[in-house]
């Protein structure tokens, strides 16, 4: 998918479009070990044009196909049969996830070349660690990261057709309902391996309610009315979860989670590979996914310092998988963003700003909570701001190892810190929510060990020789980062104290009521 139209970015909405269109022409071929991707092609082309494949592996090895024209999936779909029942009764369900088997494979096997595997998850970290010591710079460094664990174009189509195929089967129930991603896979901070979390859409059919053709008669469908959307939603999905469940190839693992704040069913889509929840249309969510999608793509350092900014949380046990008191990934998100609004001059700009600068189709009130912004990426001022990633990872860890979390708030609708509404450990105001914090799970010992290991960070940056540790072949820069601070060397704290100078390690313990030396080192090497 071309990132631009005309020479500008595309919107969020029009790329979005082009992708879930792009999906229904879209299938997935679970092929034979032994695969010739020339005759495959060859004869999957007698069907009609094909746009794009790719290759992965996923317990055993996998096509998508992407046609140009739908017609050719049908005209697929005609010659493909449904297996026979000899050990199982099957469901016939006219899918677009097809087997493809060999029927003469020793002639075959000869042909046989060796066929490009795009990955579909991300390198370990220590294998990341050794990549970032042969780079030239920090900057260098938060690049390779990016790269390694972005979001790659095979696995972005693979999520939209993961979408499409659930769409499948909600239309068999509402014809005119679409199903979406949101979140990770869209707003341009997903790493490869993360969830895909989808949303069914009756925007669409929506619309078609409000129009009143003219002539002499008000006209309404006749509809079944339920108390509240909750029950609405929660019935809709219960529905729908007990399809995949019951017929849905690959669908495993179907959890039903309807009592919620936001009702979901979770599942296992095996074709794909991919982790998915799937809720019903919930605008602000969206919203969220495109202000983000907006600041991933005004600035490559955005995404550049959030990535390696999760990555290092995630090494130190600051953010974990399962919920709890940890800081989440969205969260962190927030503190990069916000820290990005505060340089001078701003990298991004605020809410507030992107608001003043929507026109008339941005604007979106959703019940009482106003969530207008401009979305067109061509109506923002590039910033002045010339900063180095390598300064801004050192200030970022400054700046948060410093902040008054005691007093103040993160609030991006203003770019600044405000006093905070309530008191709780970490206050980050949700954009759009005004009276929500999507920080509220946090603790104070998490936060706690937030600020001393950014506080670490920040003296690992400054003091390092870097020629020194590129001539010992040790890591440096971003990569001396993503190594747990108590592993390598357990006294490297105490020391730390020692050296810094009596005043400094003073008001630090100060400031993060810790009575002693161990108990930093506890924060730290939790």
């Amino acid at each position: 998918t071309d990132a631009e139209v005309n020479g500008r970015k595309k919107t969020f909405t029009e790329l979005q479009t082009e992708r879930l269109e792009q999906a229904e022409r879209t299938i997935l071929i679970k092929c034979p070990s032994k695969i010739s991707e020339k005759k495959l092609l060859q004869y999957l082309s007698s069907h009609g044009k094909i746009n794009s494949h790719f290759f992965f592996e996923n317990r055993g090895i996998h096509a998508l196909i992407e046609f140009s024209d739908k017609n050719s999936i049908a005209s697929l779909q005609d010659v493909i049969g449904i297996p026979g029942a000899t050990e199982h009764h099957v469901v016939p369900f006219k899918s677009r996830l097809f087997t493809f088997t060999m029927k003469n494979p020793v002639a075959q096997a000869a042909a046989e070349t060796q066929i490009r595997l795009s990955p579909q998850s991300h390198i370990p970290v220590k294998d990341l660690i050794q990549k970032l010591c042969g780079a030239d710079s920090i900057s260098s460094q938060m690049y390779i990261l990016l790269n390694e664990y972005q979001l790659t174009e095979e696995n972005i189509k693979l999520r939209y057709l993961a979408c499409s195929l659930v769409s499948d089967f909600a239309r068999a129930y509402f014809p005119d309902s679409v199903v979406k991603p949101f979140g990770s896979s869209v707003n341009t901070f997903g790493k490869l391996g993360c969830d895909v979390d989808m949303f069914l859409d009756f925007n669409e059919a929506r619309k078609h309610i409000k129009k009143m053709t003219k002539g002499p008669f008000e006209m309404e469908y006749q509809l079944k009315r339920l108390p509240s959307e909750r029950l609405a939603t929660q019935k809709i999905l219960s529905v729908i979860g007990d399809c995949l469940d019951h017929f849905g190839p690959g669908c495993v693992s179907v959890q039903k989670i309807l009592n919620a704040r936001c009702p979901l069913v979770k599942f296992s889509h095996q074709p794909t590979g991919f982790q998915c929840d799937l809720s019903v249309s919930n605008s602000i969510a969206i919203k969220s996914s495109e202000l983000l999608y907006i600041y991933g793509c005004l600035d490559s350092r955005v995404r550049a310092l959030v990535f390696s900014i999760r990555c290092w949380a995630r090494v130190h046990g600051l953010t974990n998988s399962v919920p709890g008191a940890w800081i989440t990934n969205f969260s962190l998100t927030m503190m990069v963003i916000f820290f990005l609004q505060k340089r001078s001059p701003p990298i991004i700009p605020t809410v507030d700003q992107l608001r003043a600068l929507a026109d008339d189709e941005d604007r979106h009130v959703i019940g009482s909570y106003d969530c207008s912004f401009v979305s067109d990426l061509s109506k923002i001022n590039p910033t002045k701001n010339t900063e180095t990633l390598d300064e801004l990872l050192y200030s970022f860890f400054e700046y948060f190892g410093n902040f008054d979390f005691r007093k103040n708030s993160i609030n991006l609708r203003k770019g600044k810190e405000v006093n905070k509404p309530e008191s709780c450990p970490l206050y980050i105001w949700n954009p759009f929510e005004q009276d929500l914090n999507i920080s509220k799970n946090v603790n104070q010992p998490q936060l706690e060990k937030f600020v001393a290991l950014a506080r670490e960070s920040a003296w690992i940056l400054k003091k390092e020789d870097k020629t020194q540790r590129m001539i010992s072949k040790e890591p440096w820069g971003l990569a001396a980062l993503l190594i747990p601070f108590g592993k390598n060397n357990p006294n490297t704290i105490k020391n730390r104290a020692k050296g810094i100078g009596s005043e400094t390690i003073k008001s630090l313990l100060d400031s993060l009521k810790l009575n002693n030396v161990n108990n930093l080192q506890k924060a730290v090497g939790k």
